[in-house]
């Protein structure tokens, strides 16, 4: 492969001494396919992909803040065009009743008592922390209730330490999902 054949590298920050970052070729990659198919229009990735995607760590790869930031523009810009083309296919009405009734499915889940919004793991297993969980639920369900001001950042940078007997994550991150893809659909 010539240089001119190479795939171009991101220009990303890269970490340094011992810190872990993504691994570069991983993030290349990822993010030519993201181009092409977001150039193409082609249907074969979505802004769900991108927010699903993750990248394995390693030292000196690219900073893990500066992909993410880069990833949620690019996650913003899917979901702008999946808008238009779910209002064009089926009007403005339609792409509405999705958002509401997605917003009220969530809404529901982060109504429940506290203690008991999601599954638990055993306690032998480690979890999200149910307290911290509780109270991003809790200002989640503020914004989908009230329109209280949270940002699509603010969502996408959550962090949770993890606890035995914690919430299990991949329902957490099923819901935190779901307010951003509300949150991008009314945007």
């Amino acid at each position: 492969m010539t240089a001119s054949e190479a795939p171009a590298r991101a220009s990303f920050p890269e970490t340094r001494g011992r810190e872990k970052g993504y691994e570069k070729e991983a993030v290349d990659d990822f993010l030519a396919k993201a181009r092409g198919a977001f150039e193409s229009g082609a249907a074969g990735m979505t802004a769900g992909d991108i927010r699903q995607v993750a990248f394995p760590l390693v030292r000196h790869g690219y900073v893990i803040g500066s992909v993410d930031a880069a990833l949620g523009r690019i996650e913003d810009a899917f979901a702008a065009r999946e808008r238009t083309t779910a209002v064009a296919a089926s009007g403005a009405n339609a792409w509405v009743g999705h958002t509401r009734e997605l917003a009220q499915v969530v809404l529901d889940r982060l109504s429940r008592p506290r203690k008991e919004r999601f599954d638990r793991v055993s306690a032998l297993r480690y979890g999200y922390r149910v307290d911290e969980v509780d109270l991003v639920a809790d200002k989640l369900a503020k914004y989908l209730a009230t329109g209280q001001s949270v940002t699509v950042e603010q969502v996408r940078s959550v962090a949770f330490r993890m606890q035995r007997g914690g919430y299990q994550e991949a329902q957490v991150d099923a819901v935190l999902d779901a307010v951003v893809e509300v949150m991008l659909a009314v945007k």
